[in-house]
């Protein structure tokens, strides 16, 4: 068997929790590839390393002081090395690279930060390396660049050249020592470093998953599983998810479950690899598992999760006979597009249709040019703009097989006071999505928790 595992910044934040990634590593042979991040935050006050390599390369973009925060740089680093009594040269060989970038050219700012921003995950790489070594565990830091890591040129978004995984696969496949890997970056064809969007760790432990076809793939981060509910919504939830669905997992991730961001694991996905999601600071526990498929037991709850997420526009275009108007649609898809909009969701009715926008993707410029050539091209009786929308989504693969599922969560809503402004279930037939206002979101999943876990 083989394992890819991840862990988090909040896993590596400082030397205490590096030695929990090691004894979780060491504690099965099968965890040959480990993906680190960047050390994260100590405390809730603290700061991420990511977010002072940011500072860092704007004050440097803008001529101005860069020492003082390249100290505090530093000084992350130090505290890790003298915890884990590592030697005093790899702090001084992590104070050289963040040297060596900040001295890089910056005619090219994206290019100048993506450099500045991956020094985070590589220096955190060699250190864990090290503590490894330190233990007298054969193991190796292995530069993205080397093992074929190779990405787009979009620098803080680029995407993973298809040529990579066979590259991958053969760094790493029949490696002796324990591989440490840097996520979150690799390289463009001419050499420069691009890192993927935030988060960009979790990419990386998925495209090494996927290349090397291991057997699971652990992430590591700070919570036991993924709950049913979000637990800042609903405080006493106690039902956590033993076993999930790809598909599961894609709806809940898209409305707003934060543990996984779906487009992260999506390598792994292709690529059949079940994910466990485990908890760094209590590894006895077996965590969450993502997978494939599921069979869904006699009796058990239909629901394996509800989730909420908020910042959706609503536009409404209301014209009678619309239903005779060939290529409506089609003509108002094409507005979206040439105004580079994206939609999510587009219910309707026969006189009347409602296009679900994210607000970050529709400003007030792009409302007025939209509406304006709706009203030229369409002379609708009615458009309406609403903002201050929220989805919120009941998932479950048992939902297919279960009567009912929708009147009884619009009793709930409608128990709860809640107006449902939408409703829309997939035709795969495991969600059901309520549009409803951004004020009553919360009210809206407690009510729906108590409905079908209470």
């Amino acid at each position: 068997m083989l394992k890819v595992c991840k862990f988090g910044g909040s896993s590596l934040a400082d030397g205490s929790q590096v030695k929990k990634v090691c004894d979780i590593v060491l504690a099965d042979p099968d965890r040959r590839v480990v993906v680190v991040s960047a050390p994260g935050k100590r405390n809730k006050q603290d700061t991420k390393v990511t977010d002072l390599l940011i500072e860092c390369a704007n004050l440097a973009l803008a001529g101005k002081e860069t020492e003082p925060v390249l100290q505090e740089l530093v000084g992350r680093f130090v505290e890790i090395q003298q915890s884990l009594g590592l030697e005093r040269g790899v702090v001084a060989e992590i104070e050289a690279d963040l040297r060596r970038r900040l001295a890089g050219r910056r005619d090219h700012a994206g290019m100048f930060l993506d450099a500045m921003k991956a020094a985070g995950e590589d220096n955190s790489a060699k250190i864990v390396a090290a503590a490894f070594r330190a233990r007298g565990v054969a193991a190796e830091y292995m530069d993205p660049r080397d093992a074929g890591m190779l990405l787009t040129d979009e620098f803080g978004n680029a995407q993973l050249l298809d040529e990579s995984y066979q590259q991958l696969e053969r760094a790493l496949r029949d490696r002796q020592a324990l591989v440490i890997f840097p996520g979150f970056f690799g390289y463009t064809r001419s050499g420069a470093v691009a890192t993927f969007p935030r988060g960009g760790s979790d990419i990386t432990g998925a495209i090494l998953a996927a290349a090397v076809k291991a057997d699971v793939y652990e992430n590591f981060t700070d919570v036991d599983s993924v709950y049913a509910v979000d637990p800042r919504i609903v405080p006493n939830v106690r039902h956590a998810i033993d076993v999930m669905t790809f598909r599961e997992m894609r709806e809940l991730s898209y409305a707003g479950f934060g543990v996984f961001h779906d487009e992260a694991v999506l390598p792994a996905i292709r690529a059949g690899v079940p994910i466990n999601i485990r908890n760094t600071n209590r590894p006895e526990q077996p965590g969450s598992m993502v997978v494939p498929k599921r069979d869904v037991q006699p009796g058990e709850c239909a629901v394996v999760g509800i989730a909420s997420d908020t910042g959706f526009v609503n536009v409404y275009v209301d014209k009678y006979l619309m239903n005779r108007e060939v290529g409506f649609c089609r003509r108002l898809l094409q507005i979206l597009e040439e105004e580079g909009v994206s939609i999510e969701h587009m219910p309707s009715g026969i006189d009347n249709v409602s296009v679900v926008i994210r607000e970050s993707r529709f400003d007030a410029a792009r409302e007025q040019r939209v509406v304006e050539r709706i009203r030229a091209e369409f002379k609708p009786d009615n458009i309406l703009v609403e903002r201050g929308h929220a989805l919120v989504m009941v998932v479950g693969e048992g939902m297919h097989y279960t009567v009912g599922m929708a009147a009884r969560a619009t009793r709930a809503l409608a128990e709860a006071g809640v107006n449902i402004e939408m409703i829309n279930q997939g035709a795969s037939e495991i969600s059901i999505m309520f549009g409803v206002k951004a004020a009553d979101r919360e009210r809206a999943v407690q009510c729906l928790y108590q409905a079908f876990f209470g």
